[in-house]
């Protein structure tokens, strides 16, 4: 009999975009090979050169880790659901609790403001007192930055602290909302204090304008009593959950991508941490970030609100946090899922024996290439080109094929003139639309910003096809540099 296998969102291209598949196995690893041979664009995805199940990925069988089962030879049946997770670029107080007469008292106009949770007995005066004294470190004020502080700053959490250092882009309203039109191309910090100053005065809103880096984050963390991660990149979650466990501090850790969002606490005492999880990250492209892949506007609302929720729970020492579950939302299905996490012995930075004892170079760990030097941005390293050379050729009517691999709903925003579209997940079944031979033109392959194209010209040097090069920057760059009448996206 076939076993159910839900797939997130950021599989579905390689299974033709199905929620859920069957396959038939006696054991997990049977049914995950079942699955790559129905599907094989998935393989890859899921386990590595060596054919071993990737550290990225999470199996579970109902609610249950198969790490901390039988791994791969976990039996299943059909009356199993099985669920794979892979990473997407919880109840004790956060800290000793103060004593009451050590708390700040509320004026009269706190009382008022905050009067609703005066008369829930699980808050009350003393839980509000809490609120007032607590510290809380919001890493990022975007998507789930921007609701989370919104939330915490009207509840009168004492002083909150923000880290960012971008500046407000149009594209940011469409789910940002703490930013309005008016803040476009100013500092997101700017006006996130200015707007939340404005919600609640009585919150000391510190800002920390810029990126958190090894150098940094323990000095910024130490300060607060919780963290929320609303990082948008693996190195810096990696980073944030690294100095929030060598500080003992908590993380109310939060993802989204498209539909799809998690949450979860990581850090608190005697639970897992976010490597506990996820031991070491995807390679770089292999996951993509919103910006390639899109996200639904509500629903960094919605996993930034709970970020928020967990937080507050965590201050007044009341409920059951998500320590020691992952929570998945599917906001296309409006369904809710909540997976056990355990904290593993051997994680090399909260285990029983850490190996990770200061912070370590995070993009180097996660094989983020470096930012090139000023001055040499436009500079292609091996195996790219530029927007300008392009452009040459173009003019020259040089003999050249633009290939671009992203996705048809891309492809109608914005386009170059004369590109080929095969979206990446298609591209391996496809691989006979490309020119190919001695007299074959030079192929050009290009993405939105060049991190997906670097995937597609790896894959067709696998298949022997190696006069392709990737276009630095993709086609922000081009419309950057080339032709501004171009949408942006």
């Amino acid at each position: 009999m076939a076993t159910r296998i839900l797939i997130p969102t950021p599989l579905r291209p390689f299974t033709g975009q199905q929620r859920a598949v069957s396959a038939e196995g006696r054991t997990v690893g049977e049914l995950l090979q079942q699955l790559t041979m129905d599907h094989v664009e998935l393989r890859p995805h899921l386990f590595g050169p060596d054919g071993r199940l990737r550290s990225f990925v999470n199996v579970y069988v109902n609610d249950e880790d198969i790490r901390y089962l039988q791994r791969e030879g976990t039996p299943v049946t059909d009356r199993d659901t099985v669920s794979i997770v892979p990473s997407v670029a919880g109840g004790a107080p956060a800290t000793a609790a103060p004593a009451a007469s050590e708390l700040p008292a509320l004026t009269n106009e706190e009382v008022q403001r905050y009067s609703r949770h005066l008369i829930m007995p699980e808050v009350g005066v003393d839980g509000q007192r809490r609120l007032k004294a607590a510290r809380v470190l919001c890493v990022g004020a975007g998507g789930l930055g921007a609701p989370a502080s919104l939330y915490l700053t009207a509840a009168g959490v004492g002083t909150l602290g923000l880290v960012d250092f971008d500046v407000v882009d149009v594209s940011n309203l469409q789910r940002q909302v703490l930013y309005s039109t008016s803040d476009v191309g100013r500092s997101k910090l700017a006006a996130a204090r200015a707007r939340l100053t404005g919600l609640n005065p009585g919150v000391n809103v510190v800002v920390h304008e810029a990126a958190l880096t090894s150098a940094n984050a323990l000095g910024i963390i130490r300060e607060y009593d919780v963290v929320v991660d609303g990082a948008d990149n693996f190195p810096t979650r990696y980073l944030v959950n690294d100095a929030c466990v060598l500080t003992g501090k908590p993380n109310a850790y939060g993802s989204i991508f498209r539909f799809d969002g998690q949450a979860s606490v990581f850090g608190a005492p005697g639970g897992p941490c976010y490597r506990c999880l996820y031991p070491e990250p995807p390679p770089p492209g292999l996951v993509p970030s919103c910006a390639e892949g899109g996200v639904l506007g509500v629903l960094p609302g919605i996993v930034g609100t709970i970020q928020a929720t967990e937080a507050i729970k965590l201050i007044i020492g009341v409920g059951e946090t998500l320590v020691g579950r992952l929570l998945l939302f599917d906001a296309l299905h409006m369904t809710f899922r909540t997976l056990k996490l355990q904290r593993d012995p051997d994680c090399p930075v909260c285990g029983d024996s850490p190996t990770i004892r200061e912070l370590i170079d995070y993009e180097q760990f996660c094989g983020v290439p470096a930012a090139s030097a000023a001055g040499s941005a436009a500079q292609p390293g091996e195996g790219e080109t530029t927007v300008e050379d392009l452009r040459a050729r173009l003019d020259a009517k040089a003999p050249v094929w633009i290939l671009d691999v992203r996705e048809p709903r891309e492809f109608e925003i914005c386009r170059i003139p004369g590109s080929t579209l095969i979206p990446l997940g298609e591209l391996p079944k496809r691989l006979a639309e490309i020119p190919q031979g001695a007299a074959a033109p030079e192929i050009v392959v290009h993405c939105k910003s060049g991190a997906r194209s670097a995937k597609a010209v790896r894959l067709l040097a696998e298949h022997g096809i190696t006069n392709a090069k990737n276009l630095k920057g993709g086609i922000l760059e081009w419309i950057n540099r080339i032709d501004p009448s171009l949408p942006r996206y």
